[in-house]
């Protein structure tokens, strides 16, 4: 690495004002300072240093993600040869099957996305930024391993633009930007978002070429309403059939947005991103809180006519991307609030209003996705509610110690 550094120093110069690529600066400065940490100080002003810089922070998430994405390629390949009748695969066989799924879709978004974004710091002559670094690993994760990769490059690229780049760049953003990739998909491509996961052979696979079946939301949304509450309660199945355990759900093994499905890993992740400090657990904590209270009553109120409440609300938080949400999105420091009180209030609206669209709106089967957007537009006027109050509170305070 000693070498390399002193190569890449050699050449800098070139890439500075008055070289002969100065135009490239923001780019040389974008890969310079991925592989190493830079040598300059503050010249002016009064800054707070420590340890967690904008690169490491993002290194972290990445690494606090990697469980699900691991477990979510394995279950790529898992699902796949469960509903093709091979269930004798080894680990690895599993794995590579899905790794080489999903590795288009990550490419697209890490070019699609980082190329936009060197673009338009070369325009405006500013640093770039390692917020894509997450960004650009999310977005395959909660998107279905079908999604062709021309779909998933028009959506990263307006997200990127009309989220990010047209508010400013990195830290500016109000949406996440991961989310509303995920939301343009929902609503121009449904066919392709509706809750359907089909897992395509790669080729040479002997029975068929790929298997089509529905998510365990998409069962939900589809069923007629009417009935057996119990029936419809029990009814959630794997691919081939067999009903689904909590243990099942609780570990991920059913089809889904390939990173999301496992409450397990998600739980790893969550572990790492608390105990580095990335995280806040108020949002967490009242993101759960809030979406198991909201599933108990809709549980004990449950109908036929909506049948994703007949849902267990253990089975209810397992299932689709609630956690993942919980845990990955809602926390995004950017977008959520930044006040301790707006942090409750703003992870707890999030869980009830997810599990509210969840059961009773059978077109959003997955309602964490809206739930998240939803509040990111209001997370100003909580912070901003929050410190008002806190201020009249210490207004009437004064008021009363004066007099």
């Amino acid at each position: 690495m000693k070498g390399l550094k002193r190569k890449i120093d050699q050449i800098k110069p070139k890439f500075e004002k008055g070289g002969r690529f100065e135009k490239l600066h923001s780019v040389f400065d974008g890969f310079y300072t991925f592989l190493f940490t830079p040598n300059e100080t503050s010249r002016s002003g009064v800054h707070i240093h420590d340890s967690n810089d904008s690169k490491r922070t993002m290194i972290i998430v990445v690494l606090s993600l990697l469980p699900c994405c691991l477990f979510g390629m394995w279950n790529i390949g898992y699902q796949h040869f469960l509903a093709v009748g091979e269930t004798g695969k080894s680990v690895f066989e599993l794995f590579f099957y899905g790794f080489f799924a999903v590795l288009p879709q990550i490419l697209t978004a890490y070019i699609v996305g980082l190329g936009i974004e060197f673009v338009v710091a070369q325009m405006r002559g500013h640093e770039i930024q390692e917020g894509f670094l997450v960004s650009g690993i999310l977005i395959p994760m909660i998107c279905p391993v079908d999604t062709p990769c021309w779909m998933l490059a028009i959506a990263v690229a307006f997200a990127v633009i009309f989220a990010k780049e047209v508010f400013g760049g990195t830290g500016y953003n109000f949406l996440n930007v991961a989310l509303v990739t995920r939301a343009f998909l929902f609503f121009s491509y449904p066919s392709k978002m509706s809750g359907d996961n089909v897992f395509v052979s790669l080729g040479n696979q002997p029975a068929i070429d790929g298997y089509s079946g529905a998510t365990p939301l998409g069962e939900l949304a589809s069923m007629e309403p009417g009935g057996s509450l119990t029936n419809l309660g029990e009814s959630l199945t794997n691919v081939v059939g067999d009903p689904l355990t909590l243990n099942d759900i609780f570990f991920g093994l059913y089809p889904g947005s390939w990173g999301e499905t496992s409450t397990f890993c998600i739980l790893i992740g969550a572990v790492i991103l608390l105990l580095t400090g990335m995280a806040n657990w108020r949002i967490m904590l009242s993101g759960v809180v809030g979406g198991l209270l909201m599933s108990v009553i809709a549980h004990n109120w449950a109908t036929p006519l909506y049948p994703a409440t007949c849902v267990e609300p253990l089975t209810q938080l397992c299932l689709g991307g609630f956690m993942f949400a919980i845990v990955f999105m809602a926390t995004d420091p950017v977008t959520a609030c930044r006040t301790n009180a707006g942090k409750y209030i703003y992870g707890f609206l999030i869980g009830v209003i997810a599990i509210i669209i969840r059961c009773y709106n059978a077109g959003y089967p997955e309602g964490a996705m809206l739930a998240v957007l939803l509040l990111n537009c209001f997370a100003a006027l909580i912070d901003h509610c929050v410190v008002s109050l806190n201020i009249r509170k210490r207004l009437k305070r004064t008021e009363l110690t004066n007099s």
